[in-house]
C-alpha cells in the first residue's frame, strides 16, 4: 500500500525519544520514535544526546539527524515505516 507523504513543518522534542511533529495541512502528532530505533542507521539514536540532535531538513521537510538519518512520515500522518 502506498502512502503519501506529508511534509513536516516544525517539530518540539516533548521527551525522551518523543517528538511533537506539525504537518502542512495543520495536523499535530505526537510521535515516539524508539520502537523503531534499531539497526546501524537508527540504532545511535537511541542515545539522547544523539536523538536530540534532530533538524528539519529545509529541502525535503523530513527529519534529519546530523549521522544522516532521516524519517518520512507518511499517511496517516505520523506513521513510521
Amino acid at each position: 500500500m502506498i502512502h503519501p507523504m506529508h511534509r513536516v513543518v516544525s517539530f518540539a522534542i516533548v521527551g525522551p525519544h518523543e517528538l511533537e511533529v506539525a504537518f502542512e495541512d495543520g495536523v499535530i502528532r505526537r510521535i515516539n520514535f524508539l520502537p523503531v530505533l534499531e539497526g546501524e542507521l537508527f540504532g545511535p539514536l537511541t542515545d539522547l544526546s544523539v536523538f536530540n540532535q534532530v533538524a528539519l531538513s529545509p529541502e525535503r521537510y523530513t527529519l534529519l539527524w546530523p549521522n544522516g538519518a532521516d524519517v518520512i512520515l507518511t499517511a496517516p500522518h505520523g506513521t513510521l515505516p
